[in-house]
This record gives structure tokens, sequence and C-alpha cells, in this order.
């Protein structure tokens, strides 16, 4: 398997979720994040046997993005492995990572608002902002706070160009306003350019309901 520059911070990360329920993943383009952090996580202790959700903005990304994921595992799609989008699909009994579009996340949302199976939820690409992504981030959210108090829904949000510290920094739980954040930061000189890759770990922010 060739070395990816996500690779390097997948331990950071595996830690991340282990101690919360909520990460920020900042990478450039070309670091791995859409093939490699769905199956680095798909053993972990805290995942249980559930499945993972990942969001892609598009169809064609979508199916893309479960191909190199089944590739990786040497198997087709519809293993391990599958997609969910408009008009098709490929998933089988023993499938444990769906990539899904935006409107097949919002629909499963609104028909099961818990999520159950469900383990973690990866919004790949967020800097890409909707309406639908955001809307399922919000029903994810309510969701979780209101039938996931056992078992609790982890949530990853990956992007190339968000400002991930800042990003999770306006994030805490409404048990916690004081959460730190979890940050590493890598640098190598490739390719011409320098890559970094930040990682955050906040509780989610809410506005306060006291004056």
């Amino acid at each position: 398997m060739i070395s990816l520059p996500i690779d390097e911070v997948l331990p950071a990360l595996r830690e991340a979720l282990a101690r919360r329920h909520e990460a920020v993943l900042e990478a450039p383009p070309g670091a791995g994040k859409t093939t490699r952090v769905p199956l680095a996580l798909l053993n972990e202790p805290w995942l249980a046997g559930q499945t993972i959700l990942m969001l892609e903005p598009r169809r064609l990304a979508a199916r893309a993005a479960a191909e190199r994921l089944a590739s990786e595992l040497g198997e087709k799609v519809g293993e391990t492995v599958g997609y969910r989008i408009r008009l098709d699909s490929k998933v089988g009994p023993n499938t444990r990572i769906e990539v899904v579009t935006e409107g097949i996340l919002t629909r499963r949302l609104q028909d099961d608002p818990a999520l159950e199976g469900v383990g973690l939820l990866i919004f790949d690409e967020f800097h890409e902002r909707s309406l639908d992504a955001d809307l399922a981030l919000a029903l994810s959210l309510n969701g979780r706070e209101l039938f996931r108090d056992d078992q609790p829904l982890k949530i990853l949000l990956m992007s190339a160009t968000l400002e991930g510290e800042r990003l999770a920094g306006c994030w805490t739980t409404r048990r916690s306003c004081a959460a730190k954040a979890v940050c590493t930061r890598w640098r190598c000189a490739g390719a011409g350019r320098s890559r970094s890759v930040n990682l955050s770990s906040h509780g989610w922010c809410r506005p306060s309901s006291k004056p």
C-alpha cells in the first residue's frame, strides 16, 4: 500500500475519536482523507461492529470513493464497502462502509433519526456547504442527543480548505463549554510544496440558553 500524507495523522485521529464523539480533519487535496480514513477506523473498539456512513457531495465522487476503498481491501464494491446514490446502490449483507450522497443521507435521517447501527458519520468535503449537508448535520446532532445516550454517534468533518481549529473551536457540548482541542500538525516537503494535516477535536458549540 502506497504511503500517503494522511497516514501520519491517523493515530492521532483514532485517539481523538476514542476520547470524544466529534473531530475535524483538515488536509490538502491528495492527502488521502477519503480513501484512508474510513478503513483506518473500521476496526476501532468504539465502533463495536457498527457501520460507517460517509457523505460525498456528488454521485460520481461517491461511486469513485467506494470503488477505491473496496480496491484497497482487494474486494468488489458491495462487499465490505458499498454506496447508495439516487437510482443506484451497491450494498450487501456484510457492508460496513457506505458512501452516500446528500439526498440519501437526509432521507435516511428523516426515516431513522437515531441512525441505528451506525457508529460513525463522516462528512467529506465539508467546505462544499449545501442546504442538504447542513440539514444532515443538524438532524444527526439532534438525533444523537435525543436517541443515542447509550452509544453516541461519532461525527467527523473532513475538508481541504476549512479552518479546522476555528470550526472545532466554536462547538461544544451542553455539558461542557471548556473542551480542549487535540491538534496535530504535520508537514513534509514533497512534489515541490509542503503539505499539512490538522486534526482538531472539540465538543460541539451551541448557543447558550442562558442570558
